[in-house]
């Protein structure tokens, strides 16, 4: 019998889009390679690299001869393909609840705050406009979160089970509080969840500092 495909998993420590399909891979309890992409040194940019994900952004995973370049396509793939552990319910309302929380995360919180862009505002004005463009975005994403989850909320963002909300909340929550400066006292719902998560060895094992591309602690 033929050994299973091993799962490669292209990312950056700081990424929260890596960190999305991290969390996703551990709670399935899939085994992957982490292949370790340095931004900082511009190894997105690499043509090699460009053939894994043509937008040049982490992550990208390869599975066999399947190529995935986008943090979204990549954990829905690995729903469909490795339903263990589920990370979307049946429910149909519930279904769209958790989709609707991964995509003002995905599409609505973290492209304005990613770094590229934030170079743009650092470069057209200065660096402490930099900042304020950050925080009122994801001041924007987290209230609409907070009002969409707070009637919905069990132990985390839409029950009592970890689903696909959650994948998404954790990585953007720990970048607000560890890079942004952002007052979680103002979104209570919020918080409690990121407590919820920090219990969590999926998650846990997830965090940017436990990557083996982060830096050593000085």
């Amino acid at each position: 019998m033929a050994e299973p495909t091993k799962l490669t998993l292209y990312s950056y420590w700081w990424s929260t889009c890596s960190q999305r399909v991290r969390i996703a891979l551990n709670i399935k309890g899939l085994e992957y390679e982490y292949k370790a992409v340095n931004i900082l040194k511009g190894d997105h940019f690499d043509p090699e690299f460009e053939k894994l994900n043509p937008m040049k952004y982490v992550p990208a995973l390869v599975d066999g001869d399947t190529v995935i370049g986008d943090s979204f396509a990549i954990i829905l793939y690995l729903e469909d393909k490795y339903p263990q552990h589920p990370l979307l319910p049946q429910d149909p309302k519930k279904k769209a609840l958790n989709l609707q929380a991964a995509s003002i995360v995905s599409s609505s919180i973290q492209p304005l705050q990613n770094p590229p862009v934030l170079q743009f505002i650092e470069n057209i004005l200065n660096a402490d406009e930099k900042l304020t463009w950050a925080q009122n975005h994801i001041n924007k994403g987290f209230a609409a979160l907070e009002k969409l989850l707070k009637e919905h909320a069990g132990k985390y963002a839409t029950g009592d089970e970890v689903q696909l909300a959650d994948v998404f909340l954790e990585p953007q929550i720990y970048a607000g509080l560890a890079r942004f400066q952002i007052d979680m006292s103002l979104y209570p719902t919020l918080a409690r969840l990121n407590d919820a998560y920090n219990e969590l060895p999926a998650f846990q094992a997830a965090l940017p500092q436990r990557q083996p591309d982060a830096p050593s602690p000085s």
